[in-house]
């Protein structure tokens, strides 16, 4: 073969040889799943300007800490302007997560508990300041005063005087809530009084369901599919472990190990703990979720029922803190299953969530009508520090989209 017709097979090696080169040089670094969020709208270019730099950000972020998987949503207004998966289903594999794969959502649970109560509230199917006994008779503590005093918005605020994650450890045992309550919660020790002690609960928050059973004759399961899921149009959300073992498109948890990340088994560790770590939902529901709390599904719940469930309860701050170097330790309060963040002149609604190896974050502005969710396969570093940078580039841009 002569030179000159061999050049078109070197150029062809040389091409080779350098994309080779320029591959990324972790191995492990997490896939990027191709960009799938819908166009935004004419005129929106400053917006786009920063979903493309926290996209940047995240997926850059995702390599250095060295994340499997996670998926992200941004809500703003009644739209979806971006949405992302990021990473793998599988550590290592070649199954990148997508907006509809099934993610567990930990306690950002706790907020779809806020919100169903809230609309059986606006249903006046139950009351805020309705008696626990009233509909659980068999709630009941060590002081039985404290007990017969105890109403809704204290099982939701943390403000039971109950310890400290009170019997959490009975859940994960596998524990039904009706059990614990009855055989254990009588003796109990009491902490603090009612509505002024906050000490966060799993088992006491709970006792919710108990409450709406009692009240509707149908389960936590029924209500939160025919109240929220299924009008919002999250078609993949749930919670129980059936339904996300029956999956297709879900994602694994994994867990840390001296070599880099392991994935390992979903577990029915918290469905009988539904209202506190049971659901199960993709980024995409989120997605709608977002919408529902940004109150642009005025079908679903009122304004002034989210009103009443984002409002502060309690200060939390002898509670650990939450994000430090951003927040101050008295800018956190609770409210009916969400946390209230105070930064600068922003109110910021907020819960973070973790099961069996899954986390996630959500938090939203309801002034700048904005909110995002972020769901990890992981315990990933990059949960603690997602949040905060996604407001601090939005506090860098929103004076020029408002003008």
């Amino acid at each position: 073969m002569s030179f000159t017709s061999a050049l078109p097979f070197l150029r062809l090696a040389i091409a080779f040889v350098t994309g080779v080169l320029l591959l990324p040089s972790c191995a492990n670094a997490p896939a990027q799943s191709p960009v799938s969020s819908p166009p935004v709208r004419k005129g929106a270019t400053a917006l786009q300007h920063f979903l493309d730099g926290y996209d940047g950000y995240f997926a850059a972020e995702m390599v250095a800490t060295s994340t499997p998987g996670a998926a992200v949503v941004v809500v703003k207004g009644d739209r979806i302007i971006f949405i992302r998966g990021y990473g793998e289903k599988i550590a290592g594999g070649n199954d990148p997560i997508d907006e509809n794969t099934l993610f567990r959502i930990g306690s950002l649970s706790k907020g779809f508990a806020g919100v169903l109560t809230g609309i059986l509230v606006q249903d006046s199917i139950l009351d805020w300041n309705e008696r626990v006994q009233k509909h659980f008779p068999q709630f009941i503590l060590r002081d039985p005063k404290q007990a017969e005093r105890m109403k809704l918005w204290h099982l939701l605020s943390h403000t039971t005087g109950l310890p400290y994650h009170a019997y959490t450890n009975l859940i994960e045992r596998g524990m039904s809530i009706r059990k614990i309550i009855t055989d254990f919660f009588p003796k109990a020790p009491v902490s603090g009084k009612e509505g002024v002690f906050f000490s966060y609960q799993n088992a006491a928050f709970c006792a919710i369901e108990e409450v709406m059973k009692d009240a509707t004759g149908k389960s936590y399961q029924q209500l939160l599919q025919e109240k929220i899921f299924g009008p919002a149009g999250m078609k993949h959300a749930s919670c129980d472990f059936g339904s996300i073992m029956q999956s297709v498109d879900k994602t694994l948890p994994h867990f840390r190990t001296g070599i880099g990340w392991r994935a390992d088994a979903i577990s029915e560790l918290y469905y009988n703990a539904a209202a506190a770590g049971g659901v199960n939902a993709s980024i995409s529901d989120m997605g709608e979720w977002l919408k529902v709390l940004l109150g642009h599904r005025p079908d679903i719940v009122a304004d002034a029922t989210l009103d009443r469930v984002f409002r502060p309860v309690i200060k939390t701050g002898k509670e650990r803190r939450i994000f430090p170097g951003w927040l101050g330790r008295d800018a956190a309060s609770y409210a009916l299953g969400w946390r209230v963040l105070e930064h600068g002149n922003d109110t910021i609604i907020y819960h973070a969530g973790y099961v069996n190896g899954y986390k996630g974050e959500i938090a939203l502005n309801r002034r700048d009508d904005i909110g995002i969710c972020v769901l990890f396969n992981a315990n990933s570093d990059l949960s603690g520090k997602c949040v905060p940078e996604f407001f601090n580039r939005w506090e860098m841009v929103r004076d020029s989209l408002n003008r």
